[in-house]
């Protein structure tokens, strides 16, 4: 080999949704790298041939998704590639994709509040992975029963919350009609040590009945309150003393002149 070349430190894995990026350290100057992928049950893959790049995405070298990964980054100068002798390498930590890609953000697509009930549509994420008619599978396609979604909800200007879950792609939750409510979803993958939760999606609160309390708070009145008195408690005040100065202005113009 060639022990003189630098070999790769800092070696992560970074996946979300299975798209997945092997990152590491540090920039090569005068030499290359190239990776392997090392399955255990399938063939070596090589990926991001003399690169000098210090990541590579390796999506494509881990279609199986339940298998368990170690990739191999070698240091190579380019020359050396078709020599017999193996180049020096540093090896990753073990990965596989089904226990450890984060699941993303689910999409929601509408919702709406009417009478008691809180209805929510949302999609699953997508894979990098296809189908042979070329559409993407999404999460619930390798998943299948093994994927379920919590949704987190509570009354707006509220902070107590409420959940519940689902294996479909919807809620119908039951709740106060006087009240509107903000949410956020999130999957799950309840098989799963470790990453069981997926990421959140935005939070959207609903606006239906949305009154001028709801928008501003008690808050506001009060504030509001306090200034009216104020003010009518300034003008009661001001008429009083005009109206006494007013008298004594008469007062004054009645008494006779000195000397008349």
């Amino acid at each position: 080999g060639n022990p003189e070349l630098p070999t790769a430190v800092n070696i992560t894995w970074s996946s979300i949704n299975f798209k997945t990026i092997l990152q590491w350290q540090p920039k090569p100057s005068g030499y290359f790298y190239t990776v392997e992928i090392h399955g255990q049950t399938s063939d070596t893959k090589k990926k991001c041939t003399l690169t000098t790049e210090t990541e590579c995405d390796v999506t494509d070298a881990l279609r199986n998704v339940k298998e368990t990964y170690t990739a191999h980054i070698l240091s190579v100068k380019s020359l050396e590639m078709d020599n017999f002798e193996e180049p020096p390498f540093a090896s990753s930590e073990k990965f596989t994709p089904y226990n450890q890609t984060v699941v993303g953000k689910p999409e929601i697509q509408h919702y709406t509040q009417k009478d008691s009930k809180l209805n929510i549509v949302f999609r699953d994420p997508l894979t990098p992975y296809v189908f042979p008619n070329g559409s993407f599978q999404s999460i619930r396609d390798i998943f299948k029963h093994d994927l379920e979604y919590k949704i987190y909800y509570w009354k707006d200007q509220s902070s107590g919350k409420k959940e519940a879950t689902t294996k479909s792609h919807k809620f119908e939750i039951s709740v106060d009609n006087t009240n509107n409510y903000c949410f956020y979803i999130q999957a799950i993958i309840p098989s799963r040590r470790e990453n069981r939760d997926g990421q959140e999606s935005m939070v959207l609160c609903t606006s239906v009945g949305r009154t001028i309390l709801d928008e501003y708070g008690a808050e506001v009145f009060i504030i509001i309150a306090v200034i009216a008195i104020a003010v009518i408690t300034l003008a009661i005040v001001l008429s009083v003393i005009l109206c006494k100065r007013k008298k004594a202005k008469t007062a004054r113009e009645k008494e006779p002149l000195n000397g008349v």
